[in-house]
């Protein structure tokens, strides 16, 4: 089942995510200030594109990461 908020697939190669990639690459402020950036850009877009309820649960996601 496709999941575009939590695991979207032009975002995996194999049974890597993007995400885990960025997580291991940059230190740990570094991967919080992408969090925090991505979630801005997200809650910035919403009601612009096509769905806004989505662009809203990303950015929850964003932040969901850094607080776990």
């Amino acid at each position: 089942m496709k999941d575009p908020v939590n695991h979207p697939e032009h975002y995996k190669t194999d049974s890597i995510e993007c995400i885990d990639a960025m997580e291991s690459f940059l230190t740990e402020q570094e991967f919080i200030g992408h969090c925090k950036a991505c979630a801005f850009k997200y809650i910035w877009r919403a009601g612009k594109k096509d769905n806004t309820n989505q662009d809203l649960k990303k950015a929850v996601w964003y932040l969901s990461r850094i607080i776990k």
